[in-house]
């Protein structure tokens, strides 16, 4: 019995190997991962996957079945009504295309809806393509919500199966738990295989985490391309960055909560700074580890209310 969720397109399949057969760099063979699922501060992920769609040519190399995937009741796609009848409908979809970063080096963007069960037997079919498309390291990009403030740059935490791999920043969290997600199991799973997965997880103002921040989804490819190598374009963000700036000048300004609740930040976000270039902050409050996870895990719990700024 075939229990695969996945349809290949062997036109795309084809593509794909031309594809690799004209490579001669060599250079390591990248999936780029983004769901739209449970948990996207900043919708930095889905972010990410629209700017790289934008002006792509993508070559669909794979689909999954998503009626076998998505609970529709707990999850409604959203449909257009105009005047007396439907006129669209947002259907779930979760494909596997083939694009080309600036440089025109060939790579695969598996994107759309996380599925909302069968999560083995999904991380079994990315697998499974992974091996056979000769994917050697399968990276994602989303954001968490953090407490952090926007005047201050945005960090990330990247994880992943080879800690020799990663960039060396200092960590943020000790240890702490969280939901599942799709995306993380994955990365999860390929680790017990010895696959090569990361993830780069933004850490995004909570009182943004409900609006589209741009400069969150331009932070995330930036660590992709470190990561793999490939060229993806971060400058086109700029127009929407301005455009956030603004409207989170105009919010600030109107409300005194906000700026007070920016100013706690800002302090708390300086002292841990001064903690990790090795200076103690006049006070000598610097957050720990462990506070920053409650905090984390607070804001996880609260991800559904109204944030200051959300839209």
């Amino acid at each position: 019995m075939n229990t695969s969720l996945v349809t290949w397109d062997p036109e795309g399949v084809a593509a794909w190997a031309a594809a690799q057969a004209e490579e001669e760099r060599h250079d390591p063979v990248v999936m780029i991962q983004s769901l739209r699922g449970f948990i996207d501060a900043g919708h930095t992920g889905r972010l990410c996957v629209e700017h790289l769609l934008a002006d792509a040519e993508p070559v669909r190399v794979a689909s999954f079945d998503v009626d076998r995937l998505i609970d529709y009741r707990s999850r409604r796609p959203e449909m257009v009504f105009q005047v007396n009848q439907w006129e669209s409908y947002d259907a779930p979809a979760l494909h596997v295309d083939m694009m080309r970063d600036q440089a025109g080096r060939p790579y695969l963007l598996l994107h759309g809806s996380e599925p909302d069960v069968l999560w083995e037997q999904y991380v079994t079919d990315v697998m499974a393509i992974i091996t056979k498309l000769g994917v050697d390291i399968t990276v994602g990009a989303h954001g968490i919500p953090m407490a952090a403030p926007h005047t201050r740059p945005l960090l990330v935490t990247v994880h992943g199966t080879d800690p020799d791999a990663l960039p060396a920043n200092p960590p943020i969290f000790g240890s702490i738990t969280v939901p599942g997600s799709a995306q993380n199991l994955l990365e999860y799973r390929l680790g017990e295989a010895g696959g090569n997965a990361a993830n780069a997880a933004v850490h995004v103002p909570h009182y943004l985490a409900q609006s589209h921040y741009p400069h969150a989804a331009r932070r995330a490819l930036e660590e992709v391309s470190a990561l793999t190598g490939l060229q993806l374009d971060v400058d086109g963000f700029a127009e929407a960055i301005d455009r956030a700036d603004e409207e989170i000048g105009r919010q600030a300004e109107e409300s005194e909560d906000i700026q007070a609740l920016i100013a706690a930040l800002e302090e708390q976000y300086d002292a841990m700074a001064a903690a990790r270039d090795g200076v103690m902050p006049e006070d000598g409050k610097i957050p720990t580890a462990d506070e920053i996870g409650a905090e984390f895990e607070r804001f996880l719990a609260d991800r559904d209310g109204n944030y200051p700024g959300s839209s």
